[in-house]
């Protein structure tokens, strides 16, 4: 069954729509053009703070930060000034955001949290970029430092992503504030080899090795009498760059040199004897 069509009240409700059409159309276009327009002159904003930052020499993790907080306090003006083009007044407008900014608040408040942790790491500078850093388990190059998260790059090249609330309120350990870090071996010998001898040898690698540091002197003393081996423990400083490859390097060299000096260096054996039984 077919219901009756009033003509005029649909002919009423087309006028209506092309009088609310011709009305908003031009303000929603020119809102769009103005949207698109002010985020192309916001990212011009930045590179030319980035610009004058790097040609300025201001420190990396400093200027980060502030291009992140600039440009979201750009665009956040810039999404009001839209909304206050399409005719909503500014007063309901700062009402709702109220109400709006109260329930986000509530539900974002990990997110707030981060945006504090973040101007407390900026104000106590605990690290920077480009230091090496340990933190909420992970271990890594700081990479960036964000407005609510702080980027690491690990050694095997994975991109970490902390949010600066726990880090801001938990321990950190800052591999590259000294500058400078020591380098603990423990090598052992047999019983049976001369100490003495051992230990001339282990010297004569670690003093021709051009990364180690001359002062503090590098210490090697017995530190325990294992079970199968005599073992030393051997102490050495070095740049923070050059860690690992003193590291790496000595070890081998001091294996090389043990074994021509025809110094053993024991491992686990096991003795099984055999007994004959009539």
């Amino acid at each position: 069954m077919s219901l009756p069509v009033d003509t005029k009240e649909l002919s009423g409700l087309a006028d209506k729509a092309m009088e609310l059409g011709s009305q908003y159309a031009p303000k929603l276009a020119m809102a769009i053009v103005v949207f698109i327009v002010g985020l192309i002159i916001i990212r011009m904003i930045t590179g030319a703070m980035k610009r004058l930052f790097d040609k300025k020499d201001y420190d990396e993790t400093l200027e980060r930060f502030l291009l992140s907080l600039t440009g979201m306090i750009l665009k956040i003006l810039l999404i009001v000034t839209v909304v206050t083009m399409l005719g909503v007044q500014m007063t309901s407008f700062v009402a709702i955001l109220g109400g709006a900014g109260l329930a986000i608040g509530m539900a974002l408040s990990g997110t707030l949290q981060n945006f504090a942790g973040g101007v407390m790491l900026l104000i106590f500078r605990p690290y920077k970029v480009g230091d090496v850093i340990e933190a909420q388990g992970h271990i890594g190059k700081v990479e960036e430092i964000q407005i609510f998260n702080t980027v690491l790059l690990t050694p095997d090249n994975k991109t970490i992503i902390i949010p600066n609330a726990p880090i801001s309120t938990n321990s950190i350990v800052n591999y590259s504030d000294q500058g400078t870090r020591r380098i603990d071996f423990t090598i052992g010998i047999g019983y049976d080899d001369d100490i003495d001898q051992a230990k001339e040898v282990i010297m004569n690698v670690i003093t021709k090795d051009g990364r180690v540091h001359k002062d503090p002197a590098p210490f090697i003393a017995v530190s325990e009498l294992a079970d199968s081996s005599v073992n030393f423990t051997l102490r050495v400083w070095a740049d923070v760059s050059d860690y690992w490859g003193v590291y790496f390097d000595n070890l081998e060299a001091i294996k090389k040199a043990l074994d021509a000096a025809s110094i053993s260096i024991p491992y686990p054996q096991t003795d099984v004897h055999l007994h004959k039984v009539d």
